[in-house]
């Protein structure tokens, strides 16, 4: 596994790349994973050669990729996740709460801004994976609902 540490505009990035096979390499950018198809298959035996590229970016910083969907840590079902990152102001539910569609789980503080985060199916919480002033990331996993 390689790490790459980068400065965007100021902000930190991590990039760790954990495993290559073929043009497929599974990689974390700031704790988050992405599967990244390259155009060409990396052969293990030479090693990459990074070198910096001037880039001039007029916007917010958004990966081209999607992330992986990582299944959730603890709890089985459906994962609701943050939609940007923020701070949890308050958690709504509780674990082996029965809740609806629509209704609020958790709020999130972002930009100033208070979000409803809303549970995106009819079920039971099965795991709550924050607490009210926890700091997460876009796609972070907030509750689970089976």
């Amino acid at each position: 596994m390689k790490e790459y540490k980068y400065k965007i505009k100021g902000a930190e990035y991590s990039v760790k790349i954990n495993e290559v096979e073929g043009n497929m390499a599974k990689v974390e950018v700031n704790g988050i994973p992405f599967e990244v198809e390259m155009e060409r298959p990396m052969h293990l035996t030479h090693k990459p050669v990074i070198r910096p590229v001037a880039h001039v970016h007029h916007g917010p910083v958004t990966p081209a990729v999607q992330p992986v969907q990582p299944e959730a840590p603890r709890g089985k079902g459906v994962a609701v996740r943050a939609p940007l990152p923020g701070t949890i102001n308050a958690v709504a539910v509780n674990v082996g709460q029965k809740v609806t569609k629509g209704q609020t789980v958790v709020v999130l503080e972002a930009m100033k801004m208070e979000n409803n985060i809303n549970a995106e199916c009819d079920g039971t919480v099965s795991a709550v994976h924050v607490n009210k002033g926890d700091s997460v990331r876009e796609g972070a996993i907030l509750v689970t609902i089976a």
